[in-house]
């Protein structure tokens, strides 16, 4: 059984819950550390007892870095009655400089592979500061075996123009993870036309970190005078928001549900709304136009129409595919001259044009978590310079960071 130590930068995060429960299907034996950046009871994963490496705070750059560097110190006591892995991940930058301490600590012989699923505003930056993280990357990244990433639009507009590292990449969706049989290998049915009188649902699900797309959502449903209700859930970024609880509070067509897990929940959540928000301005140009979100993923899978903005590697996705609805501009009247003239029949087409993708475009399964694990185990067996270059994994039912 291949033994992975996953490294994160934070337990708390459900991405990383999400993660382990990959591997662990997969049938690795995995140690999760990490440090811990704030309280979510939902990431527990059973049989999993994290190791607390120390706190962080968000957006505290400073203080995450004399963290990481007393938990390079005390590695030896934090991982002293662990196993030796087969393999370390490294979850984002930080965790990087802890994965090449635990690799001296095990003995210099572990591969190390780097996960880096988005790419933090900091790292693009054209002056000093950007270079010397850009070259940190670089230094501590120089003996990765492997790059796991989530869109296409990273590898291309920053790991090959811009990073340092030289491991080959794996592409790894945010696909929803299903594996425990009790769904069937379909797109689920679209979500009922509301009666008459009763809204339309938008959801936006998953980290809420995003003021203008908060402001342009609460802006849409007042103009549209009920007919469309917003309901958010997740975990929302309290620092990026003067007043997150107090201005959906003051919303009439908006409410906040919530954290949820995932996947467990997403059936649920998913199944009282019409639209997914797949949208995320936080690092406009950047991060925001590369990503792929879960949310789409989540909200495809359960037949939800998601909507993206244009110029976007989201709105590129739904183009391959012609599936949803894509803003020509980022404000509320771009958004009611989509939605305001919906009728039942015009949900339904749209609804139906993702009934007819391969559900596998959304879905990640035990049998592709048993293949991750197959060619992680992989990296045990070659030479760091004869690793190959990976094109795509987990992703045999495809079409087509940090800080």
């Amino acid at each position: 059984m291949l033994q992975i130590l996953y490294l994160a930068q934070d337990l708390a995060d459900p991405a990383v819950r999400r993660r382990t429960l990959t591997l662990v299907a997969g049938g690795a034996r995995v140690t999760l550390a990490g440090f811990r950046r704030g309280d979510n009871p939902l990431a527990a994963i059973d049989g999993v007892e994290p190791i607390e490496l120390g706190t962080t705070a968000d957006g505290r750059f400073a203080q995450r870095i004399g963290a990481v560097a007393r938990a390079c110190l005390s590695l030896q006591r934090q991982l002293g009655h662990v196993r030796k892995p087969d393999v370390i991940i490294a979850r984002n930058l930080e965790m990087l400089a802890v994965a090449r301490r635990a690799v001296a600590f095990f003995g210099g012989t572990v591969p190390i592979v780097y996960e880096c699923l988005d790419i933090h505003r900091l790292m693009l930056r054209k002056d000093i500061v950007g270079r010397m993280l850009r070259a940190a990357e670089s230094q501590l990244g120089k003996d990765a075996r492997l790059l796991i990433t989530s869109s296409p639009a990273f590898i291309e507009h920053y790991f090959r123009p811009l990073s340092g590292i030289g491991a080959p990449p794996m592409l790894l969706e945010n696909k929803v993870l299903e594996i425990d049989g009790t769904f069937e290998r379909r797109t689920a049915a679209p979500a009922e036309c509301p009666p008459p009188g009763a809204p339309w649902k938008i959801g936006w699900f998953g980290a809420l970190r995003c003021r203008r797309s908060l402001a342009l959502l609460a802006e849409f449903s007042r103009k549209m005078e009920g007919r469309f209700e917003v309901v958010l859930r997740g975990r929302p970024a309290y620092s990026e928001f003067d007043d997150f609880d107090g201005f959906v509070r003051n919303e009439p067509f908006m409410r906040f549900e919530g954290a949820y897990r995932n996947p467990e929940d997403l059936a649920e959540i998913y199944g009282e709304v019409h639209f997914t928000w797949a949208i995320d301005f936080f690092e406009e140009g950047q991060n925001s136009a590369w990503l792929l979100p879960n949310r789409l993923y989540e909200g495809c899978r359960h037949g939800r129409i998601p909507i993206a903005m244009k110029g976007t590697e989201t709105a590129r996705f739904l183009s391959v595919r012609s599936i949803g609805f894509v803003l020509e501009g980022a404000d509320a009247e771009s958004l009611a001259t989509i939605l305001g003239p919906l009728t039942p029949n015009c949900y339904a087409d749209a609804a139906e044009r993702i009934s007819r993708c391969n559900p596998g475009s959304w879905v990640f399964d035990r049998t592709d978590c048993e293949a991750l694990v197959r060619q992680l185990a992989t990296l045990t067996l070659q030479a760091p310079q004869t690793v190959p270059v990976v094109a795509m994994a987990g992703s045999s039912h495809n079409e087509g960071g940090f800080l």
